[in-house]
């Protein structure tokens, strides 16, 4: 499956899912995941929200869409 992650305000990336590395051997999940996803495009779970139709996801869930958005969290003060 070939997966489109959309890093709003910025570039938009596309994955053969199953050339993205996964850390299975610490989740026992084949599948990579969405955190898997954002370490293939170098972004941290903790700087961003991952979006699937528009809803959250948890970063450990495996991927079953072909489109992920990803928002940048806003830091300041």
């Amino acid at each position: 499956m070939r997966v489109t992650v959309d890093v709003k305000g910025e570039e938009t990336h596309e994955f053969a899912l199953e050339d993205v590395p996964t850390e299975s051997a610490e989740t026992a999940v084949e599948q990579p995941t969405y955190a898997d996803l954002l370490s293939k495009i170098d972004l941290s779970p903790h700087e961003v929200s991952v979006l699937v139709d528009g809803r959250p996801v948890p970063e450990d869930q495996p991927v079953e869409s072909e489109h992920v958005t990803v928002l940048r969290l806003i830091k300041g003060g």
